[in-house]
């Protein structure tokens, strides 16, 4: 009886669910599919961008982030003088929505503009009403191994924008759209690889390298195919044993494994040779004692194949390297006089506070010269032939061994980037002085994803030091300084825009002025206060008759790190720069 009610009860409970169910309204259909968004007018006409266009871009757009292969970081440009860059003024600005970090030149097609910021974020914009056109963002794990949250810009090729992901992630976008056309997992991140450097497309690829020497990586430069991204070539800075190279590293040991030489920015590409020149970071771990030997490809300059990428030529600027000089940022192309003779040349402005001359060949990277361009403790002197350093003991760090040495592991120059004029034959640097430091090494453990630099290091500052950031302007065919414009209260991060106009443009300073400069003397003609510090790489372009200059502004990364530390030692005199990213774009009233 029992029983019976049991499963009575249980056919009741069911019958009344079922009736509830029953009663319940049905859910509303589901919406039909929205149709895609409308493609802007903009970028129904959006021009394509050929191999031919990159070589000889237009002198209204910035198609890559040095405008040329060349490197030089400048514009033919005229409307915008030295006579009427005072009038210059706001046409736009725009929030990013990341709070810091930005580094990425914009980029200008035919009036379309593309900008990365940090966040994994790529940003189609019409370049002159301002107006958003379509926007990308990857999203990014919380556990991502990224110690340098920023992007320095994308790469325009055919119909397709090339970003580098910050979980070493390469994208293809439609450039009308922003919709993902592929994507390629370039290495494990786990492992400390992640990625801050635009894409370079050259020989009708798009090249990338890695981030993350500091993490105990092994440094690469990679060549993708533009429309699949399936892999054409990798290659390694550090050789592996019996590979050209692998007997500057300890015979029978594994050093060369997490050895560094990591390829943060960008290289520079010569279309003649079919050579793309690439700069490599210091060693891993840092301390130069623990991996006897010069340690090649460690801070050098490589000369690939675009081909191929066969190595087929260096210059390494410090073998053996021990100070954190990364010397990642590429030689500009340019050819200067010396001794009567036309040399087709290579410059580097080097971290290691060294102006560095060299000869560019259809594969050997000849030297010319070496002289410093800010305060320099550890090298006794330069082989004139060979371009090798006279390291003085007494300023070269070990594990163990501490000791004091001039520029700092911030270097003379960090990554932004110099500017050449061909109408002044000079270079313009972004240089930092008076800017010391101390080193020590000690035994570390390497551990996929995680510190493997085994030191400890500190800033010093010059006695009696009355600034530290400068602009400095170098006469390429005399290698003389020309003029020197100081900060007496900042360091200096801020890359360069060199102009036909007679103009040079950057920012990098805390007092969040960007500015304007004569390119002949150094006189500060034009300063624009922005939301925060500018780190940006300036560009500029026209549309419809009229020149425009445009950066990013938005304080954070090394340079953040820096300032806390002059702020340290002079309390109250280098307050913190505010955060908040934005695109600024700028043109002269009339």
């Amino acid at each position: 009886m029992s029983l019976s009610k049991s499963v009575f009860a249980i056919l009741l409970m069911a019958a009344v669910v079922t009736s509830a169910q029953q009663q319940q309204p049905a859910p509303p259909p589901a919406p039909p599919p929205q149709p895609p968004a409308p493609v802007p007018r903009i970028l129904q006409a959006y021009k394509i961008v050929t191999g031919e266009r990159l070589k000889k871009p237009e002198d209204n757009d910035w198609l890559m982030i040095r405008r040329t292969y060349n490197g030089w970081g400048h514009s033919p440009l005229k409307q915008i003088t030295t006579a009427n860059v005072s009038r210059l003024q706001p046409v736009w600005v725009m929030s990013t929505g990341m709070p810091s970090g930005h580094e990425a030149p914009p980029l200008v097609n035919n009036g379309v503009m593309f900008v990365a910021t940090p966040g994994n974020q790529v940003i189609a914009i019409d370049a002159v009403a301002g107006t958003v056109l379509w926007r990308y963002t990857k999203s990014l794990a919380q556990d991502a191994v990224v110690l340098h949250r920023t992007s320095r810009g994308v790469a325009l090729y055919g119909d397709k924008v090339f970003f580098a992901a910050a979980d070493a992630v390469l994208v293809a976008l439609d450039a009308r759209t922003g919709k993902e056309v592929w994507t390629t997992k370039v290495e494990d991140n786990k492992n400390g690889y992640y990625m801050t450097l635009a894409p370079l497309v050259a020989d009708g690829k798009v090249v990338v390298g890695t981030s993350g020497g500091e993490l105990g990586i092994r440094g690469f430069v990679a060549a993708y195919d533009v429309d699949t991204g399936s892999q054409v070539w990798k290659t390694f800075t550090i050789p592996a044993p019996g590979e050209p190279g692998s007997e500057t590293w300890p015979k029978g040991g594994s050093q060369w494994k997490t050895g560094g030489g990591a390829t943060w920015i960008t290289g520079n590409y010569d279309p003649e040779t079919n050579l793309i020149y690439w700069g490599t970071g210091n060693g891993g771990p840092w301390m130069g004692d623990q991996r006897p030997g010069d340690n090649l490809y460690t801070s050098s300059t490589i000369a690939l194949d675009a081909a191929t990428g066969q190595i087929k030529g260096h210059h390494q600027y410090e073998p053996n390297e021990s100070w954190d000089w990364d010397e990642v940022s590429p030689p500009i192309l340019v050819d200067y006089m010396r001794n009567g003779r036309m040399i087709k040349g290579l410059i580097d402005v080097g971290r290691d506070g060294y102006l560095w001359f060299l000869e560019r060949t259809e594969g050997k990277i000849n030297f010319v010269e070496g002289k410093p361009f800010v305060k320099q403790n550890v090298f006794r002197g330069i082989d004139p032939k060979t371009g090798r350093p006279d390291v003085d003991p007494a300023h070269k760090p070990g594990t163990g061994h501490m000791v004091q040495h001039c520029p700092s592991l911030s270097g003379g120059k960090n990554w932004p980037p110099i500017a050449f004029s061909p109408e002044t034959r000079m270079i313009y640097i972004p240089a930092n002085e008076n800017i010391c430091g101390t080193s020590v090494g000690r035994e570390v453990e390497y551990v996929p994803g995680r510190n493997y630099t085994g030191a400890s290091l500190s800033f010093e500052f010059a006695p009696g030091a009355d600034h530290f950031g400068e602009v400095q302007a170098w006469n390429v065919d005399t290698g003389l300084r020309v003029w020197t414009h100081t900060f007496p209260k900042s360091i200096n991060w801020g890359p360069m825009l060199a102009t036909s106009g007679g103009l040079v443009f950057s920012g990098g300073t805390n007092d969040r002025l960007f500015r304007a400069y004569d390119a002949k003397n150094g006189k500060v003609l034009w300063e624009f206060p922005t939301n925060s510090g500018v780190l940006g790489t300036p560009t500029t372009f026209a549309v419809g008759g009229t020149q425009y200059v445009a950066v990013q502004s938005g304080w954070g990364v090394d340079a953040r790190g820096v300032n806390a530390r002059l702020n340290a030692e002079y309390p109250g005199e280098y307050p913190e720069v505010p955060d908040g990213g934005a695109i600024w774009v700028f043109a002269v009233k009339n």
